[in-house]
């Protein structure tokens, strides 16, 4: 038998490893739609590698590339992932396709050398055992990383780390197949094979193992986004609460003020006194309305506190100007430097002297 792996079953590794993906993760297409479109792809992915099969070696690598190029449109049009995401599966079963491939035919040619039985029905027996084995141990293990889940968003910083991982293990593998005259390649056919497979074999662990990283990091930033938002609802909870009081206060403050305003008989004084009491409230209305609705949330809820301890906070601030900055950042600007500043103030122990501007 020759030793050249066809064609075709690098194709059917390369649709197997992409199908391994759709089926592990959410998708855009189900049902018909989705066999329909993987019918498609696999006719496509094999006319191609098919119809390159004939080509120079200096021709080889671009084919490839190509060939890559289907297996990322392929999950892009089914997968649910964003580009990124399609990218890093697209390494992944690329490098899982080439292992998958290399490991059958290396088998079989071994098969074939010690049984001198060939053929049409051994061959088939051995792709499909091999494949089915491969690719269901690799759907196990990665049910047992993902539980399920979808794919965790990635960066272009995790999917460069990914393709760099996988492109150097491609190009170790295949530089036999370029060019016999390094320190790092072969010419004999059996060793050949050899390092084909067990790089492969090494690129696949190395990016599993990547794998599980990503989810263990991904998982550990949404528990602490989760413990962050659970935090921020405690403080919100006790600014609340103490807001809560400050209010109650004012609502008896109000109920005596307008027993007194009931039994002033003097028009003259009632008057003023309802001036002062319209002053307070327009001042109050002013210091909070700056044209930042976020900074404008941030500074009610610190002048309640303010009122609470007996500090006195102005504020004089165009919010309109801050409408390029992030919620998140403009809650932690102002929200760090107003509890700096009163817990500064806090220290006076004179009342009166506790002021922030």
């Amino acid at each position: 038998m020759s030793e050249t792996m066809p064609r075709l079953f690098t194709a059917l590794a390369e649709w197997g490893a992409c199908m391994l993906f759709l089926l592990q993760y959410p998708r855009k297409l189900n049902g018909l739609r989705f066999w329909l479109a993987a019918a498609g792809a696999l006719v496509v992915q094999v006319l191609w590698l098919e119809g390159t099969g004939s080509l120079p070696v200096a021709f080889w690598m671009p084919a490839m590339a190509v060939a890559v190029g289907l297996m990322f449109l392929f999950l892009v049009v089914c997968g649910r992932s964003d580009l990124l995401g399609a990218g890093y599966c697209t390494v992944r079963a690329f490098l899982l396709a080439e292992f998958t491939a290399s490991l059958e035919w290396q088998l079989y040619a071994f098969f074939v050398r010690e049984t001198k039985i060939d053929g049409f029905i051994p061959a088939t027996v051995f792709l499909v055992v091999i494949y089915s084995c491969v690719f269901l141990l690799t759907y196990h293990l990665e049910q047992r990383v993902s539980q399920g889940g979808d794919l965790p968003r990635m960066t272009r910083r995790e999917l460069l780390s990914a393709a760099s991982m996988g492109l150097a293990a491609f190009l170790i593998s295949n530089m036999s197949f370029v060019t016999a005259n390094t320190p790092f390649t072969s010419s004999v056919e059996q060793e050949i094979a050899n390092i084909r497979t067990l790089v492969d074999l090494a690129g696949v662990v190395i990016l599993y193992a990547y794998h599980i990283q990503l989810f263990e990091l991904h998982t550990r930033r949404e528990l602490d986004a989760i413990k962050n938002i659970l935090q921020n609802q405690y403080v919100q909870y006790r600014q609340s609460r103490e807001s809560i009081d400050v209010i109650n206060r004012k609502y008896h403050d109000l109920k005596h003020q307008i027993a007194v305003l009931r039994a002033e008989e003097d028009p003259a004084r009632r008057s003023a006194f309802l001036d002062q009491m319209e002053e307070e409230i327009q001042h109050y209305e002013a210091q909070n309305k700056t044209g930042n609705s976020v900074l404008d949330t941030v500074l009610t809820g610190k002048s309640l506190y303010c009122a609470k301890h007996q500090i006195k906070l102005t504020c004089v601030a165009d919010g309109a100007r801050l409408s390029f900055m992030d919620v998140m950042d403009i809650c932690t600007l102002f929200g760090n430097a107003l509890d700096n500043a009163i817990e500064c103030e806090l220290s006076i122990p004179d009342k009166e002297k506790r002021l922030i501007h």
